[in-house]
């Protein structure tokens, strides 16, 4: 077989229009609109006509519209981390042009602005996962930090020997080793769930390992490898009965679909702005108020403090129990920026997203699953079983980093390949990576149709060499 190998390239498409965030510029993007998306854009089912939700949004995302190695770019890498649409960008760049300034440190308007607009996104993300008071709501750089704030405040202040913490071997390292850490601390048990044959995590066997002794469940919300969906609702349920809090990783589920902490009455719950179409640097803590003002604070410094002294320090309580865990400057155009990321979601719908994404998820499955020699793992979709919009992979004999790197340099597709920060998960799989497709709302069909022939095509090539 013949095949001509191409090299690395980037070209934007329409090269010379004006750049509506950074004029000077001379590679741009075109000019897309920089609003949210009317209501009427939005609302009622999720195709309008023979357009789609994807089609409808992907003009406010300007990083969608380049060639990578001289083919449209395919971004197919959504579960590492979402695009941004203008209405984030311009979010960022009006903050450093108009008000940026220090946040509850002065009294002068640019400060005064500035607070305003940070607290607002503290509102926003209340309100988007319905939170009861914005106060529940902690700032921190991303989800592994909330993670480890709650391990180290709550963790180690209510862990004792013997007390069990309960995880699925499905967890993502970040919700693993801050707990083994705290375990090594406090001689707390680690006891982990494994997986049915369909590859989800056993339910059963979970309710079976929640006991008096268990104290806390981690859980993720959709597995970032397996595709696969948690009955939140019922697994929280489970561990009240017996007194356990949970913790849940919710950093798959609430960019994609309706995620109501009141409903699902978590006891805490995280997630990573970079995932939701918000800047990276951010993510967020949800968790219950008559948790958050027992726990310790997590860093020292200003800002989360009440009155300090030379032999002792006192610290910030409600109602702003928050600032106690938000030592320092924080991101505060981040914050913004994660602000208007939550409004753009909203005026599209979270449900309209989830419904619209239930379709591509099947489509990508079942696209995907007929290509001969390829394992996708994780529950295959059904009336009964909803899938994420995201499948990992291996292809008979064929390494899942080679894969991604001929899709990249010969298609122009962006998939993942490697263990996805999922190691234990990869080894009951019996395999040491995966290559990984994840689709957003911007997304479309035709993105599928693209990365199937692209595989296709790279799967002709490295069986050309046997």
């Amino acid at each position: 077989m013949e095949s001509v190998l191409k090299f690395p390239s980037f070209k934007f498409l329409n090269p010379n229009p004006i750049c509506p965030i950074y004029p000077s510029a001379r590679l741009c993007f075109r000019r897309f609109s920089c609003s949210a998306p009317s209501s009427a854009t939005v609302e009622g089912d999720s195709s309008v006509g023979s357009v789609s939700l994807g089609h409808l949004t992907r003009p406010d995302f300007p990083i969608l519209h380049q060639e990578v190695n001289g083919s449209k770019l395919v971004y197919l890498d959504n579960a590492a981390t979402s695009q941004k649409p203008t209405v984030v960008l311009k979010a960022l760049q009006n903050y450093y042009e108009a008000y940026n300034s220090n946040v509850h440190r002065g009294i002068h308007y640019l400060s005064a602005k500035a607070t305003d607009e940070y607290e607002l996104a503290r509102k926003k993300v209340a309100g988007f996962i319905n939170a009861s008071d914005s106060s529940e709501i902690i700032f921190t750089r991303n989800a592994t930090e909330a993670i480890n704030l709650v391990s180290y405040s709550w963790g180690l202040s209510n862990l004792r020997p013997e007390d069990e913490i309960v995880l699925t071997v499905a967890e993502h390292h970040s919700a693993i080793v801050p707990w083994q850490l705290v375990a090594q601390k406090t001689g707390a048990i680690l006891k982990f769930i494994s997986l049915t044959k369909d590859e989800v995590p056993d339910l059963e066997k979970l309710k079976e390992m929640i006991t008096r002794k268990t104290k806390l469940l981690v859980v993720h919300h959709i597995s970032n490898v397996l595709a696969s969906v948690l009955p939140i609702y019922d697994i929280v349920h489970w561990a009240h009965t017996v007194g356990a809090k949970v913790l849940v990783d919710a950093c798959q589920s609430v960019p994609h679909m309706v995620v109501d902490v009141q409903r699902l009455d978590a006891d805490f719950l995280v997630a990573s702005s970079h995932k939701m179409c918000g800047p990276t640097g951010i993510g967020f803590l949800y968790g219950k108020s008559d948790l958050l003002v027992t726990m310790p604070p997590f860093l020292g410094g200003g800002e989360m403090i009440s009155d300090v002294f030379l032999d002792h320090s006192t610290f910030a309580e409600p109602p702003s129990r928050h600032s106690r865990f938000e030592a320092g400057t924080p991101a505060i155009g981040e914050a913004i920026g994660l602000g208007a990321a939550v409004d753009y979601l909203s005026a599209i719908g979270m449900q309209k997203i989830h419904d619209y994404e239930v379709e591509l998820a099947n489509y990508l499955y079942e696209s995907l699953h007929s290509v001969g020699g390829v394992r996708v793992y994780g529950p295959a979709p059904s009336q009964t079983v909803f899938r994420a919009a995201l499948c990992s992979f291996n292809v008979e004999n064929i390494h899942p980093t080679d894969i991604a790197t001929f899709l990249d340099q010969q298609h122009g597709v962006a998939i993942r390949s490697g263990h996805h920060c999922a190691q234990p998960l990869h080894r009951w799989l019996g395999v040491s990576a995966s290559a990984r497709a994840s689709l957003h709302f911007y997304n479309t069909k035709e993105d599928v149709d693209a990365f199937i022939h692209a595989l296709l095509d790279t799967i002709n090539f490295f069986s050309s060499f046997k």
